[in-house]
């Protein structure tokens, strides 16, 4: 009852986070509030990879949904034994927390991907990676900053809204690893067998 509780509450956790992903990804294709840059395509490439939006968002928020029904859902039988529908049950939990993990940790890696890379800009040569050949450097020395003229402040937009996704993304992973863990834990510890014998059904 206890584990139910518990993963009830960290499928709920991953409903916020979906829609934080959503909001900050949004908000990477309008530096500053301007939608003239998206409009004309001067943003990072790393953008149009819909990390936040669709995968750690849309996507978590399905898988959140389904797993809230598996917790929730006590009277749920896919066959006549129960022991049966509860194996079924802790197999779907498994996958479905494993494809958040897929899901969530593609926002991750895309966005770190993104950070480092940094903003696409207009510098004294026009419009460029300015900080792409840096591996990452430009992070901790501000001073580099000022190469990038438009749009203004775009370095610290995306360092603090990719720094955001990542954090987000993150905890999707840690939230659904967990998940998976007590779902191993049921069937390792000998809750239930998740071997369907013969006969059973």
């Amino acid at each position: 009852m206890g584990s139910r509780k518990c993963g009830g509450c960290l499928s709920c956790l991953l409903i916020p986070l979906a829609l934080w992903s959503i909001i900050v990804n949004i908000l990477l294709y309008f530096p500053n509030g301007q939608t003239s840059y998206a409009s004309s395509n001067k943003l990072t490439n790393y953008v149009w990879y819909f990390e936040g939006i669709c995968f750690s968002g849309v996507m978590m928020l399905i898988v959140a949904t389904v797993l809230l029904v598996l917790e929730n859902n006590k009277n749920y039988k896919c066959c006549q034994s129960e022991n049966c529908s509860k194996k079924y049950v802790t197999l779907l939990s498994i996958i479905f927390s494993s494809v958040g993990i897929a899901f969530s940790g593609y926002c991750l890696v895309i966005s770190a991907l993104g950070l480092i890379q940094g903003p696409y800009c207009l510098t004294l040569d026009g419009w460029e990676y300015a900080f792409e050949g840096t591996a990452g450097r430009f992070l901790t020395d501000s001073s580099i900053w000022i190469q990038c003229l438009e749009p203004a402040h775009v370095v610290e937009w995306n360092i603090i809204l990719f720094s955001i996704l990542i954090t987000l993304s993150g905890l999707q992973v840690i939230i659904c690893l967990i998940r998976v863990a007590m779902q191993l834990s049921k069937i390792l510890c000998g809750s239930y067998s998740v071997i369907i014998q013969p006969g059973i059904i």
